[in-house]
């Protein structure tokens, strides 16, 4: 009996146990169970259709502020990046870009072409910081870094600095720099420079002015110069907006012209051109020319150099030149430059030939520039903007920016840009003046001399081995244009 009445309470202790491991299998499952249900009713809720939407929600938010928010963030499209390109990585390529604005514009044109070519990852171009502008402006403070890198990702990896690994080399002053030779073939970097970058894994190219040919290069690699120029350097937003407001102020006042008055300190300093100059200004530009070693030539004679058209036309002249060409002076005149060298004393002629004579400092207020003073760069991209969208543009020196803007111009349409063959007109100026040319004898060779030097379609200049005597690609890139357009937008 003892033995029987042990095994019974054996058996109800194993029956109780079970049903206590029962119950506790149920519960865990249901909690598990419900909290599957909660985390995916509230994803469901907060990121797009219900999950089970036969359930009820404790997170419905129909009526509340946030659902008006999400509506309104879902409803913007997502954007869309262009596909990368995917190659292997041969190295890294660092430059930093010497000059003016449109110098460096260039370059960086080309420097992109030639990461591409090499199959390297580019860094963001380092500007101009140490010359006679002395512009501390970073990249990002004049284009759209970001619009930059996405719009190229399709041909060449850009990245805003180099990974920590290789940065470590810059601030140990351990990379590889040099200088390119100028105006070389797309085939010396390929057979000079890309061993360089892969035995270096970063090399630094410290120059980058017309270090690409003009000419002779395949088609391809002048396309993507022109995609670089044309499309992935966009200003930056505030650079465009205030440039949107100049040109919005200039039409509001009917049709204007662009005049690039190249008659600055710097440039007359380092050309030694003196023209119309005073004694004490003379030796003022002639200290300068000394004082910049890079500037190599230093005794200059300036008649010379005027007779021969290497020399900007002074206010006085240039208003003659317009004066000929029967510009009307009921025209806006907007001044693309820097400060004027002789101020007001030398624009007399000038603005009394043209009294709608404007800048951007007169047409803006003082707090609208006020982000751009000291920085020569950004006020040279405004320049530009308005350059580009003028009715004509005249340019007095054929100097990067006229260059420049003469390419983008026709690259528009071929947009009216009058080529001003200074080498002619001075000597058609000095028989005007010295009574040898009447008016009327001087107005028509004027005109006739420039009737075919207004950014019609017309082939490149190729001079082998005297590229600086050539057309510079980038004033006429004709493998991205469409003569048969003249008149009308170009696209690529």
């Amino acid at each position: 009996m003892g033995v029987m009445k042990g095994g019974g309470g054996e058996r109800v202790e194993k029956l109780k146990y079970s049903r206590m491991k029962l119950w506790m299998i149920r519960a865990t499952t249901s909690v598990l169970l419900w909290t599957c249900v909660v985390q995916l009713t509230a994803v469901g809720e907060t990121w797009g259709p219900r999950v089970l939407k036969g359930w009820p929600s404790c997170f419905t938010h129909q009526d509340s502020s946030f659902s008006v928010i999400e509506d309104k963030v879902l409803s913007v499209p997502a954007r869309v990046l262009p596909p990368k390109r995917v190659y292997k990585n041969n190295g890294y390529l660092m430059v930093s870009c010497n000059g003016g604005l449109n110098q460096m514009r260039a370059a960086i044109c080309d420097m992109v072409t030639i990461a591409r070519y090499l199959n390297v990852t580019l860094i963001v171009p380092e500007l101009d910081k140490t010359s006679f502008w002395a512009d501390p402006s970073e990249f990002q403070d004049i284009f759209d870094v970001d619009h930059f890198i996405t719009s190229l990702r399709v041909e060449v990896r850009i990245l805003k600095e180099l990974p920590p690994r290789l940065k470590r080399r810059v601030e140990t002053g351990t990379v590889y720099s040099m200088p390119p030779i100028s105006w070389s073939d797309i085939l010396y970097y390929r057979n000079q420079i890309l061993p360089l970058i892969r035995k270096y894994k970063v090399v630094h190219l410290n120059r980058t002015d017309t270090r690409l040919a003009n000419n002779g290069q395949p088609l391809d690699i002048q396309k993507l110069r022109c995609r670089v120029n044309f499309s992935a350097l966009r200003f930056t937003s505030q650079i465009e907006d205030l440039g949107k407001r100049v040109i919005k102020l200039l039409r509001q006042n009917g049709p204007f012209i662009v005049l690039h008055l190249r008659y600055e300190m710097d440039m007359l300093a380092f050309s030694g051109c003196t023209q119309g100059c005073n004694n004490e200004e003379v030796e003022e530009l002639t200290r300068m020319r000394y004082a910049y070693p890079w500037w190599k030539e230093k005794i200059i004679n300036s008649d010379l150099k005027r007779k021969d058209g290497l020399c900007p036309l002074t206010p006085e002249e240039t208003a003659l030149i317009l004066r000929a060409l029967d510009i009307e002076n009921s025209y806006q005149i907007y001044i693309a430059a820097g400060e004027i060298y002789g101020g007001n004393r030398r624009m007399a002629s000038l603005a009394s030939a043209y009294p709608k004579l404007v800048r951007k400092e007169t047409l803006l207020e003082p707090s609208d520039l006020g982000f751009f003073q000291n920085h020569s760069s950004q006020m040279a991209a405004l320049d530009y903007l308005v350059s580009l969208e003028s009715d004509i543009f005249i340019p007095t020196y054929d100097g990067n920016m006229a260059k420049v803007v003469e390419g983008h111009r026709r690259f528009l349409g071929y947009k009216q840009t009058i080529l001003l063959d200074r080498r002619l007109l001075v000597d058609l100026i000095d028989q005007y003046n010295s009574g040898s040319l009447s008016w009327n004898e001087f107005s028509n060779a004027v005109k006739e001399s420039h009737k075919y030097r207004k950014g019609q379609p017309t082939q490149r200049s190729v001079i082998p081995d005297r590229p600086k005597e050539e057309d510079y690609f980038y004033a006429n890139p004709e493998e991205c244009l469409k003569p048969s357009s003249y008149g009308q937008v170009s696209s690529m």
